[in-house]
């Protein structure tokens, strides 16, 4: 009888259990992304963009213009960002889920302010997902990204998520910054992000659409300026985060243009450290194939082909070194990692340096060596001119 009876008690403990403690999905409200921005009185602004499920949304007949819409914006101000989300709670009729967030936006004025206290419940919250996107948002507020209505996504944020998701620019998660803000030698960046027409040139247009804008520079967690297009590639060269690309550059004596393709890349770097000088030598190495030829060389040729590749190199030192000329002179922040290095495979110098690296780094002396291999791959001589126009 002792192995049927305990087979019965199993067969209590199983059909007694369950998941006592779950919330069924038709309670929650879904967040697809936040913003952070600081009001007139200096105290913080939380907004949400909340996913409407296709069941709470009017059905045909129903009245109001608004019962197509796929989301909606609530805001709240507290003296946290705690105490803004439970003010945010209390608007919302299902409890708010932010294990689907995908992005967090912070206004310019409050990212200046510092960010700091309102990132601290990320640190500490296990709801919250490291793997949250976050930007600042150039010359405005981040509520004004929320309200943006993106023709292709039903959901704003979902196209901010997939622009991410191609690598034009550099992406950064909470985990990406939480990590350099906590590493030696290096300070933490944002992406950017920014509101503009939707159709530039036309009067009258009040359309608007967002559009990734470079990144946001960042010393002891508090916006210190931006890096441009141009910068911001260079700086993905910099800290090895380039694997694909595309580069163009003008040939000497205004003989035109070329493009190529990057299909893979490499980045090298060392240190030198001798007394008070410290120097470092960076390598950078990529293949392609030229893509587009707007001049009158026949690219096929091996000369002319080394004449394009010489010009595509110098393109890129530029690009590097118009880089470290912001970071360097301009913001004096160490956002490159050039202080991980040292501290990575110089360890006992390094720990003579770090407490005076913000003044240091600036000094620091930088050579860069560029190597490209290039294909001609379709290229060759220019379609536009006529044969005897053509210079071999």
């Amino acid at each position: 009888m002792k192995p049927l009876f305990r087979i019965g008690l199993l067969f209590t403990v199983l059909i007694a259990t369950g998941c006592w403690d779950r919330t069924e999905i038709n309670d929650l409200a879904f967040i697809s992304g936040a913003a952070f921005d600081l009001n007139e009185d200096g105290k913080f602004l939380l907004s949400l963009q909340i996913a409407i499920p296709s069941s709470s949304q009017a059905g045909p007949g129903s009245g109001g213009s608004n019962r197509n819409e796929k989301y909606f914006v609530i805001s709240a101000v507290g003296k946290n960002a705690n105490e803004a989300f439970e003010k945010l709670q209390k608007k919302s009729s299902r409890r708010l889920f932010t294990a689907h967030r995908s992005v967090i936006f912070i206004g310019e004025s409050l990212a200046k302010n510092g960010v700091k206290d309102i990132l601290d419940v990320y640190i500490h919250d296990p709801r919250q997902r490291l793997k949250t996107y976050i930007m600042v948002v150039k010359g405005g507020e981040g509520r004004e990204i929320l309200q943006i209505k993106y023709p292709f996504e039903q959901v704003p944020i979902e196209a901010v998520k997939e622009m991410e998701g191609l690598e034009g620019e550099l992406a950064v998660t909470l985990r990406d910054f939480f990590i350099a803000a906590s590493s030696e030698g290096i300070n933490p960046v944002m992406g950017v992000i920014e509101a503009e027409d939707l159709s530039e040139g036309l009067r009258g247009n009040k359309n608007k659409i967002f559009s990734l804008a470079g990144l946001a520079v960042f010393k002891e967690l508090k916006l210190v300026g931006f890096l441009d297009e141009n910068e911001t590639a260079g700086f993905i060269w910099l800290t090895d985060r380039l694997k694909q690309g595309r580069l163009s550059a003008e040939l000497p004596e205004g003989a035109g243009t070329v493009g190529m393709v990057l299909n893979d890349t490499k980045r090298r770097i060392t240190s030198q450290i001798s007394g008070d000088r410290i120097k470092i030598e960076l390598r950078l190495e990529g293949q392609g194939n030229i893509s587009e030829n707007n001049s009158r060389l026949d690219i096929s040729l091996p000369n002319n082909l080394g004449i394009a590749r010489v010009a595509l190199e110098k393109s890129v030192e530029n690009q590097v070194r118009d880089t470290l000329f912001k970071v360097q002179a301009k913001y004096k922040v160490d956002s490159v990692g050039f202080g991980r290095e040292i501290y990575r495979n110089k360890p006992k110098q390094w720990k003579t340096l770090k407490n005076e690296w913000d003044h240091t780094f600036p000094d620091v002396e930088v050579s860069i060596e560029v190597k490209l291999t290039l294909g001609t791959g379709m290229a060759g001589a220019p379609m536009q001119w006529k044969e005897e126009e053509i210079e071999e």
